[in-house]
């Protein structure tokens, strides 16, 4: 059998270790962290020369992770002049998900088609400065580079979509530019032979009635 007076003594130990704690946690919570002198951001201050609080970024530093050695990727530039492939492989996804950024940020100057008769431009921004069309001659050969560089620091009265597409996604917009472009330029040469041949010459009307009739017999 426990002792009464033992119980009693750890209850009383028990609460005043409790409070002890209660009473060195209220001392810690006070005012002075949050009311200690500090700037602002954007604050004037008199302790640096040029009167800012903010201090400017160390010149030439590069915040981690965006250390960007491949200048062809990130600038559409190689050797002074544009890149005129894709830095990266062309696939069905990578055109895809062009289309859908084109869709986003382009079609309403650029249109559907790229022709340069979106919304906007249907509603007046045309007579302003008419935006590009990239069926013309000159814009089916320029260089891939070209367009990414357009898209990253704008041109004319395009301003730069460089804060609102991310570089990847800048090359597979540049992916299905190319991709209309030869949609609305194609020749037969183009073409897939296979599926040319399944095009000009397709399979006679009677053999397919025919075959539908004996299916349903």
């Amino acid at each position: 059998m426990k002792d009464p007076r033992m119980a009693k003594t750890t209850s009383h130990i028990s609460r005043a270790l409790a409070l002890g704690s209660l009473a060195i946690f209220v001392a810690g919570c006070n005012t002075d962290m949050w009311r200690q002198p500090r700037h602002e951001p954007l604050d004037a201050s008199e302790f640096f020369a040029d009167g800012a609080a903010n201090r400017p970024l160390v010149p030439g530093s590069i915040p981690r992770g965006h250390l960007r050695e491949d200048a062809p990727f990130f600038t559409g530039i190689q050797d002074g002049h544009w890149v005129d492939k894709l830095p990266m492989p062309v696939t069905a996804d990578l055109i895809k998900r062009g289309q859908d950024r084109f869709r986003i940020y382009c079609t309403p100057c650029h249109g559907q088609l790229g022709d340069g008769n979106g919304m906007i431009s249907k509603r007046g921004f045309a007579l302003r400065r008419p935006p590009g069309n990239y069926h013309t001659d000159r814009l089916r050969k320029m260089p891939v580079g070209h367009f990414y560089d357009v898209i990253t620091n704008g041109y004319g009265a395009m301003y730069s979509y460089a804060s609102r597409i991310e570089p990847q996604d800048r090359w597979a917009v540049v992916a299905y530019i190319r991709a209309l472009q030869l949609s609305q330029n194609a020749t037969p040469a183009d073409a897939d032979p296979v599926e040319l041949e399944k095009s000009t010459h397709p399979a006679p009307a009677e053999a397919a009635s025919g075959e539908g009739a004996k299916s349903e017999g």
